[in-house]
């Protein structure tokens, strides 16, 4: 049985920054009838947290203050909801949690189990947390989007992966890596050696010309762009493309949905698609799956205890991690 109160990290306002988080004591809270209680073992910050604090997506996030942020979490099932019939208390799990309310800064949090999965001996708590919003980002583009298979059969496509040191770029390069495709990647010097060992067939520093000017080393034009980076002007992504090659942005602005507008006006054969996550507990499987099999492996920037998360929030501010930023209570 949980325990009636918890430690959690939470924020009362927008803005604020790291300073705006405070540590608090609050009651656990109770999983509804289709819902299961978590005690966290392991949370994982997207950069869409720190955004939620800051504004950029008010009024729909979050639904009311304060707020306990973070949505990908791994744990241990204490308590379930009265239709809950797939899990049982001390089932090792992963859940995304409902991003409107969040929770996953705390000791507990409630999860719906049609977005918790199984997490078997082989994933740590924190390579599975790390997975969530990240990794069902960059399967989401790759599959639905660029119609990529993972068993490596349909045609051959060239794929361009940009930011591809962080969170939804590591595991677009490995995912891609199960296609039949030709890997393009963009990263920080630091990064070049590490993003070529995930499997990437050639790897272009951001800040050199080529890198900036997105050219292929190769001299490849890209089918498939998992766009994962920001203020890159459309007009470097045209003259890169194939004849009907496609920018899948992850972390789409009002000027993606203009120029995607635009675009489906003039029937152009060249496409900018915002990408807007769509969490579903099959493509969760498919990653646990994965990571189990070892064909997918969630790199970790750093650990912090909960005490300690505004290190963690700070690093996440400062975009630059490479790999996955995880909290441990």
């Amino acid at each position: 049985m949980a325990a009636k109160t918890m430690r959690a990290v939470q924020y009362s306002c927008y803005g604020g920054g790291v300073d705006g988080l405070e540590h608090v004591e609050v009651p656990v809270p109770a999983p509804a009838k289709d819902e299961v209680l978590v005690k966290i073992e392991a949370a994982s910050l997207n950069p869409i947290d720190c955004k939620i604090q800051k504004g950029t997506v008010r009024p729909l996030f979050p639904r009311k203050f304060p707020h306990i942020p973070v949505s990908d979490v791994a744990g241990e099932v204490v308590e379930v909801g009265s239709e809950v019939k797939d899990f049982k208390v001390g089932d090792k799990v992963v859940s995304t949690l409902n991003t409107f309310t969040g929770g996953g800064l705390a000791e507990y949090a409630v999860a719906k189990a049609n977005l918790t999965v199984s997490r078997p001996a082989e994933v740590s708590a924190a390579e599975g947390a790390g997975l969530l919003i990240a990794g069902l980002t960059a399967h989401q583009a790759l599959v639905e989007f660029a119609g990529i298979k993972l068993d490596g059969t349909g045609p051959r496509k060239r794929v361009l992966v940009t930011a591809a040191s962080g969170g939804v770029g590591h595991y677009a390069v490995q995912l891609a890596k199960l296609g039949n495709t030709h890997i393009t990647a963009t990263c920080g010097a630091r990064n070049l050696n590490f993003i070529k060992s995930l499997g990437a067939d050639e790897v272009m520093d951001y800040k050199t010309p080529d890198g900036a000017a997105l050219k292929s080393p190769s001299g490849q034009k890209y089918d498939v762009v998992i766009h994962c980076a920001t203020g890159i002007p459309w007009s470097i992504f045209e003259r890169n493309l194939s004849t009907n090659g496609k920018v899948i942005d992850a972390t789409p602005t009002f000027s993606t949905m203009l120029t995607f507008a635009k675009q489906k006006l003039t029937f152009s054969k060249k496409q900018l698609v915002p990408l807007f996550l769509s969490s579903k507990k099959e493509s969760m499987e498919c990653l646990v799956g994965l990571a189990k099999e070892g064909k997918l492996k969630t790199v970790i920037d750093s650990k912090h205890p909960l005490s300690k998360a505004e290190e963690a929030w700070t690093k996440c501010i400062d975009g630059h991690a490479t790999g996955k930023i995880i909290v441990e209570p």
